[in-house]
C-alpha cells in the first residue's frame, strides 16, 4: 500500500488525520478563541471609518451608478448591510478567529438564499450569491447571517427579542446538522438534501415565484417586439435599470463569450452552440453589486419560443481577500466565484462559468431562470424563525461540503453556548450597522455624492493600473 500511495501522490509528504484527530483539532481551537467569546463586537478601534471603506470599495465602478448604490444603502439599515461587506470584513478581521477554514459564502444574509432551477429542471432552494466567496474562518459566515437575521427581523416589524430568538434557532440547527454530518459518510454529506424546505412558508412562496419565472415569462418581462430587424423579432426593452447596448460595447460583450465557451465542459459547449445571440443589454443588479458592469445577452434556440438569457457580471476581488492572505484564491475572480459556488452548492447552474473583458474578470450564469427570492415582508410573524432554521441547515451543509464537519463539530460541541454568543454578536452588530447607516445618511446630506472620474477608453475601458494578464481557462 505504501508503494501504491507513493506512485499516486509522488514525493508529497501526506498525513491523513483520523476522524478522532480531526475532532480533537476542533476542540483544541477552543483555546485559540472560546465559544462564548464570539459575542464580542469591537468597532471602536476602527482605523478607517465605515464610510471611507465603502468609498474605497466603489473605486473603479461605473461612476454614474455609484450614486444609486448610496441611495439604495441609505434606504434602510438592512439595505445598508447588504452593501457593506467591506465594512464587516474589516470588523471581523479585527477579532480573534478559530482558524477552522471552509469555503465561505462571504455574504451570508437572508436575501442571498433563493430558489432556482437545477440542471435536471427541478426547483431547489439554496445559498445563491457567491460574489464574496473565499476560503476563511467558518464562523464569519455565521456572524454575518446572525446580524442579517436581527436586521431583517427589525425591518419586518418584529420586536427586538424575536430577531435574537431567530438567531438562536439558526445556530442551534447549524450545530445539530454539523454533528450529524460528522458521523455520516463523506459522500452522503456531499449530496445531502434538506427535504423539509418546501414546508417553510417563506421558502414555499419563493418556490412558487421560481416556478412562474420561466424563460418565456422572462422573455415577456425583458424584451419587446422589434419592427426593425426581421432576423430578430424581439429585443431588450428600455427600463430604468436595464438598457440596450450596441456598437463596440455590445461587440465586446459578445466577444467575451469565446473565452467563456472554451472553459465549459463539452456537453455544455454543444448546448450553447444551439443558441444564437440576438441582443445585448446592461443591467443594474443587487445592492452591493451596483456600479459593477453587468451585461445580459438574449439568445434564441429553436425559434422565438426557445429563449436563453445569460448574465456576464463583473467580479472584483472578494471583500475579505485583503484580510485572508493565506486563502490563495484563483487570480481570476470569476473563476473564484464559480469554484466557490460549486463547492458549496449541491447543484449549480449548468451554464456557470467565467470570462474576461477589457482587463476585468466576469462571472457568467443564466439570468433569472426559474429564480425566486425571499422578501423581508415574507419574514413577518412565524416566518422569521422558520426561515432562520433553514438558513442554519443550508449553511451547515455548505460548510460541511467545503470544509471538515468533524473539526467544526468538535469545536462547537453541544452548540448552546456558541449559539448564545452569536445571538449576542448579531444584536450588537445590528446596532453598530444602524449607527454606520446613520453615518452614511449624514455624509450624503452634508455634501454632494462623490463623483468618480470617467475611465479612459484608451485601454478598452480599463482604468490606470488595472491592466491584467489572463491565463487561458483550463
Amino acid at each position: 500500500m505504501a508503494d501504491f500511495v507513493a506512485r499516486v501522490y509522488g514525493s508529497m509528504q501526506m498525513h491523513w488525520m483520523t476522524p478522532e484527530e480531526r475532532r480533537k483539532l476542533g476542540q483544541a481551537r477552543r483555546k485559540q478563541v472560546g465559544r462564548q467569546d464570539h459575542c464580542t463586537v469591537n468597532c471602536k478601534g476602527r482605523r478607517t471609518s465605515a464610510w471611507e471603506l465603502l468609498q474605497r470599495a466603489s473605486k473603479g465602478r461605473v461612476p454614474k451608478l455609484v450614486k444609486l448604490k448610496w441611495q439604495l444603502m441609505a434606504a434602510s439599515p438592512f439595505g445598508y448591510f447588504r452593501g457593506a461587506v467591506p465594512v464587516m470584513a474589516a470588523d471581523l478581521a479585527a477579532l480573534p478567529n478559530t482558524g477552522i477554514l471552509t469555503q465561505m459564502c462571504g455574504d451570508a444574509h437572508v436575501r442571498n438564499l433563493g430558489a432556482f432551477a437545477a440542471p435536471d429542471g427541478r426547483l431547489v432552494f439554496d445559498i445563491n450569491d457567491f460574489d464574496e466567496t473565499i476560503r476563511g474562518p467558518f464562523e464569519w459566515d455565521l456572524k454575518r447571517m446572525a446580524a442579517s437575521l436581527i436586521l431583517a427581523g427589525r425591518d419586518a416589524g418584529h420586536k427586538r427579542g424575536a430577531g435574537r430568538e431567530a438567531v438562536l434557532h439558526c445556530m442551534t440547527h447549524y450545530a445539530t446538522l454539523m454533528r450529524m454530518f460528522a458521523q455520516m459518510p463523506a459522500l452522503e454529506t456531499a449530496r445531502f438534501q434538506v427535504h423539509r424546505i418546501g414546508s417553510v412558508q417563506p421558502i414555499h412562496d419563493a418556490l412558487l415565484k421560481a416556478e412562474r419565472a420561466t424563460p418565456l415569462h422572462i422573455l415577456e418581462q425583458l424584451t419587446e417586439p422589434s419592427s426593425r430587424d426581421s432576423q430578430a423579432p424581439r429585443r431588450f426593452k428600455e427600463q430604468p435599470q436595464l438598457w440596450r447596448v450596441t456598437g463596440r460595447e455590445a461587440a465586446e460583450a459578445l466577444s467575451a463569450l469565446g473565452p467563456y465557451r472554451n472553459m465549459l465542459e463539452p456537453q455544455r459547449q454543444h448546448l450553447l452552440s444551439l443558441y444564437r445571440p440576438v441582443d445585448v443589454a446592461f443591467k443594474v443588479v443587487g445592492t452591493g453589486s451596483v456600479g459593477l458592469r453587468d451585461y445580459c445577452i438574449y439568445f434564441e434556440g429553436n425559434g422565438p419560443g426557445d429563449p436563453l438569457f445569460l448574465q456576464i457580471k463583473e467580479e472584483p476581488a472578494s471583500g475579505y481577500a485583503a484580510y485572508l492572505p493565506e486563502a490563495h484564491p484563483p487570480h481570476h475572480n470569476g473563476q473564484r466565484a464559480v469554484e466557490g459556488q460549486r463547492m458549496m452548492q449541491v447543484q449549480s447552474d449548468p451554464f456557470l462559468g467565467w470570462t474576461h473583458m477589457a482587463g476585468r474578470d466576469y462571472l457568467v450564469r443564466q439570468l433569472n431562470d426559474h429564480k425566486g427570492s425571499i422578501e423581508l415582508t415574507d419574514l413577518a410573524g412565524e416566518g422569521l424563525t422558520a426561515f432562520a432554521q433553514v438558513c442554519g441547515e443550508l449553511l451547515a451543509r455548505s460548510h460541511a461540503r467545503a470544509g471538515d464537519p468533524l473539526t467544526i463539530a468538535g469545536y462547537i460541541g453541544g452548540g448552546g453556548g456558541f449559539a448564545e454568543a452569536l445571538a449576542n454578536f448579531g444584536s450588537d452588530y445590528a446596532d453598530q450597522t444602524e449607527k454606520d447607516w446613520q453615518e452614511l445618511r449624514r455624509a450624503l446630506k452634508a455634501k454632494p455624492l462623490p463623483t468618480l472620474q470617467p475611465e479612459p477608453r484608451g485601454a478598452k475601458g480599463a482604468p490606470p493600473g488595472r491592466k491584467k494578464k489572463h491565463t487561458p481557462a483550463k
